[in-house]
């Protein structure tokens, strides 16, 4: 298991305090709209550099940055309902010669009559391969080096109510190698063992009645999206589904539980592995390497309660001027991955946690999340685990 820590730097309530806040616009809203409970909140821009170190045995140290950089899109002829937008950098280095670069927008027109969301992203790193299926092995796995380009694009427009309907395109190519004799991938039989292309044009619905789309506090979030990979856009012909939902409910002033679930279906006659649903990241399944299990179908589920701390307090030296909120949220949940026909709960295994969050913008709702997770423990291996370091909530 990849033993993985990202550490956020000391300069981190400094930045907050640094951030840029402009086109500040006041709004008289009812005391769910102001601020994060009950402030008169300013709409503004905001941007928010958050340096990041990490180290895992496959890639030696990381250095890299996440900025997040938040902002209205109606603010010369504003509307108190209207989402703020982001746009999300993260690059990184690895002192094993590795580069990734993660490009992310989510934009919200006035009153969120269209929703726009984006994904450009390389990377040139190596990961582990364990396997498929709900059974793999630690001693089994095979290092292997994967270069991705991928470009995903989405848009949404409300055509009544809290429903969405919208369309997606989603172009993804890999090339993958091995220099490791060791492990699995070179014995294993696997479609496209050295990488490919694929391009789903896709169908999306959603129904959006939340509260806020950051930190929400009550309301639902519901997807489909139904994607189909054509023969001449794609190497092999691909139908794939995805169905996400959350469900937010407060049950004080200043706690709230959260519900999540999350289904993945890839099918075809012809699966590249490297394609298939994987189980495990910062968001869902917390504490499992990502891939570790993979196979044509992945269901999971979770919870989350989460309770606001404000202490009350100013804190202001030199250029910093911050009055912090902050979050504690425990976590719990179950997944597995699975073949068609081949479902059983035996293969379900838990996640289980608990985390800190700061508001570093208040009105907008947008925090620093840190989370620590254990899953499942294998006779002879040691439990599952993982540390995370994010920005914005896992849903």
């Amino acid at each position: 298991m990849r033993k993985n820590l990202h550490i956020s730097a000391l300069l981190v309530l400094s930045a907050t305090g640094a951030m840029a806040q402009q086109d500040s616009v006041s709004k008289k809203t009812s005391s769910q709209q102001q601020g994060l409970y009950d402030s008169v909140g300013m709409r503004k821009r905001s941007f928010f550099p958050l340096p990041v170190l990490g180290y895992s045995q496959e890639k030696g140290l990381e250095i890299g940055a996440a900025m997040l950089y938040s902002f209205y899109t109606d603010n010369k002829n504003p509307d108190h309902t209207t989402r703020n937008s982001t746009l999300n950098l993260i690059p990184a280095i690895t002192t094993e010669k590795q580069f990734k670069i993660d490009l992310k927008a989510n934009i919200w027109t006035r009153a969120n009559t269209w929703h726009f969301k984006g994904n450009l992203r390389y990377q040139n790193y190596p990961l582990y391969f364990f396997g498929i299926g709900d059974t793999t092995r630690h001693d089994t796995r095979s290092l292997v080096d994967n270069i991705r380009y991928k470009v995903q694009l989405e848009g949404e427009r409300r055509v009544s109510g809290h429903f969405y309907a919208g369309a997606s395109i989603l172009y993804q190519h890999d090339t993958y190698s091995s220099s490791d004799n060791k492990g699995i991938y070179n014995t294993m039989p696997l479609v496209d063992k050295d990488g490919g292309y694929v391009t789903f044009l896709g169908l999306t619905g959603i129904f959006d009645n939340r509260d806020k789309e950051n930190y929400t506090r009550h309301g639902w979030w519901l997807k489909l999206n139904v994607a189909y990979a054509p023969s001449f856009l794609s190497k092999h012909p691909l139908f794939k589904l995805e169905a996400q939902g959350s469900h937010f409910v407060p049950i004080s002033p200043k706690s709230t539980i959260g519900f999540n679930g999350l289904f993945q279906s890839l099918q075809g006659k012809q699966l590249p592995f490297y394609l298939l649903p994987e189980m495990g990241n910062d968001n869902i399944m917390r504490g499992y390497y990502t891939g570790r299990y993979r196979d044509q179908n992945y269901l999971a589920g979770q919870a989350e309660y989460r309770y606001l701390i404000d202490p009350k307090m100013r804190i202001h030296i030199w250029f910093v001027d911050i009055k912090p909120k902050f979050a504690l949220a425990a976590f719990a949940g179950t997944g597995s991955v699975f073949s068609n026909h081949d479902f059983s709960l035996a293969g379900f295994k838990p996640s289980y946690g608990a985390g800190i969050r700061y508001f570093y913008d208040e009105n907008s709702r947008l925090t620093i999340r840190i989370d620590y997770a254990v899953g499942e423990k294998h006779t002879g291996e040691a439990r599952q685990k993982g540390l995370y370091l994010s920005l914005a909530e896992a849903f």
